[in-house]
């Protein structure tokens, strides 16, 4: 059994539980960290005895050795949510998968809107199992564009700066929280409040700036209701005409305005829709017909 002990490194940071071993006069670095970094020198070439490495994996050549020969391993646990980078890291570099590093943001763009509906769809059906997955599915989505980001030569920017930005956002949007100022009491203060911190901190000049158009329709139209009824633009404003895009456009904007979210009770509608499409196919194929021969009697025959 070997008395050497190897401590896997994260970064520049070592377990705290290794401290006192590194304070020892045989401490080397492995090749595949920065020795200077740590104070200690690299470990030479066959050299003997116990000692002890610091090294970002035990598969360094240098760990890997020591590893089989009995060595203890130090080595701190990793957050889930930092393996998870640390995995995305992995694939994308050199020896990885080479499906993900070809990648771009403009091919991933069409995976984040179909994990997205994914996840909405687990919500809306009260999946919990499918809800956790689809939330690492969308979690996987930031990483990998975070990693792209990060290898960009003109303006690059990590996962950790992501992160630092969102914490700013949420402190700075909450100084109720977060500082002295005064509480708010509802909801509906709440979200006044959020949209005039939002309006200040992004130097808006128009009360659209900001929304997404590229969301869906009705979405759209929920959204730029409820944005225009914050700033007191009456409905006799809103698009005119019989025709059935204005038509939608008002129902979907009066309904958010009303507290409604017509995207999710569309959807819910819909989704409605086709189980009942379903229920009379399965009617219609247990009396013995086939439903691609319906006909808008036969619909309403085996309609649910």
């Amino acid at each position: 059994m070997s008395g050497s002990v190897v401590v896997v490194a994260h970064g520049a940071t070592v377990p705290a539980e290794a401290v006192g071993l590194l304070r020892g006069a045989a401490v080397y670095a492995a090749s595949d960290v920065d020795a200077a970094q740590f104070g200690v020198p690299p470990v030479p070439a066959g050299i003997a005895g116990d000692r002890v490495l610091i090294t970002a994996s035990t598969s360094s050549p240098e760990a890997a050795a020591l590893v089989a020969a009995g060595a203890r391993v130090i080595e701190a646990p990793v957050a889930p949510l930092v393996e998870a980078a640390e995995v995305m890291d992995r694939l994308r570099s050199p020896g990885g998968c080479p499906w993900d590093a070809v990648q771009t943001h403009e091919t991933l763009r069409q995976y984040l809107v179909e994990e997205t509906y994914e996840l909405l769809d687990a919500i809306e059906e009260n999946d919990r199992e499918a809800l956790r997955e689809e939330l690492g599915d969308v979690l996987l989505q930031v990483l990998f564009h975070a990693r792209v980001a990060a290898e960009d030569a003109e303006d690059p920017f990590t996962i950790d700066d992501v992160a630092r930005a969102l914490t700013a956002k949420l402190v700075g949007r909450h100084p109720h929280v977060f500082a002295d100022a005064a509480k708010v009491a509802t909801v509906d203060q709440q979200n006044l409040k959020w949209e005039e911190l939002k309006q200040a901190e992004k130097q808006r000049r128009s009360i659209v700036d900001g929304v997404a158009l590229g969301q869906p329709a009705v979405a759209l139209a929920a959204k730029l209701g409820q944005r225009s009824g914050r700033a007191g633009i009456p409905l006799d404003l809103f698009p005119a005409g019989s025709d059935p895009a204005a038509q939608l456009f008002r129902t979907a904007a009066t309904a958010r305005r009303a507290g409604t979210d017509p995207e999710g009770e569309l959807r819910a509608v819909a989704k409605q829709f086709a189980r009942d499409i379903r229920a009379a196919e399965d009617a219609a194929r247990e009396a013995g017909v086939e439903p691609s021969t319906l006909e808008a009697d036969g619909w309403r025959k085996f309609w649910p």
